[in-house]
């Protein structure tokens, strides 16, 4: 099956770049560009994408209201990955939030780059949950106090889905979460796609941000200071 890609950077270097690795994979097509988050949707509009490769900081409509718009459009609309140039762009957490499965740093090397489009297209996030958690421990004033309202979608999970949301928001990996509550591997994965599901989230990046803004993660997970 050949992934379809859209490369999306207001700088032509960039996506030449970009166009170049991908292009050497036989199962990666790069279908279209465009230089700027309107252009975007509107090419989407016209060519049919899996992945789309968003630059956050472009002109007329930036990263961020462009993968909002695309991923509002359709569950099964095309997997969006922030570029960014900083490892922790202050854009990159309203991002996740707007509905990407993950972010990369623009200077990320072509094997990972690889990777991480077909992690996407499998329906992975690709953001690791040491990054994740970092991404979170800098925005965390932003959200909401622990003793905010707990949202009635929590209501949905059992007493074991909601164990394992945490352990996913404290930054576990799924091996991790299997070895800490004594499950096996395959087993957490059940649960976080029922959580998924229950929630109607589109992969573990929205989990984590869920689970912070949701008030799950108590005032002692949080990041001191």
């Amino acid at each position: 099956m050949t992934i379809r890609v859209l490369l999306v950077d207001d700088q032509e270097l960039v996506r030449t770049g970009f166009r170049m690795v991908l292009g050497a994979q036989q199962d990666i097509e790069v279908v279209g560009e465009a230089a700027d988050g309107a252009a975007a949707v509107e090419a989407l509009r016209r060519i049919a994408a899996d992945v789309v490769l968003m630059d956050v900081r472009m002109p007329r409509m930036d990263g961020v209201e462009a993968t909002r718009l695309i991923c509002a459009g359709s569950a099964d609309g095309p997997r969006v990955l922030i570029l960014t140039t900083f490892d922790l762009d202050e854009y990159a957490f309203a991002a996740l939030k707007a509905g990407a499965s993950g972010f990369l740093l623009k200077d990320v090397p072509p094997g990972d780059l690889v990777s991480a489009i077909r992690a996407v297209h499998g329906g992975d996030a690709v953001v690791a949950p040491s990054t994740t958690r970092r991404l979170l421990d800098r925005f965390a004033v932003h959200l909401p106090p622990g003793d905010a309202a707990e949202p009635s979608a929590l209501g949905l999970l059992t007493a074991r889905e909601r164990e394992v949301l945490l352990q996913v928001a404290r930054g576990l990996s799924n091996a991790e979460i299997a070895e800490r509550l004594a499950l096996a591997e395959a087993t957490v994965k059940t649960h976080l796609g029922r959580i998924l599901a229950k929630l109607g989230l589109r992969d573990r990046a929205q989990a984590v941000v869920y689970a912070y803004e949701s008030g799950l993660v108590a005032p002692s997970d949080r990041p001191k200071g």
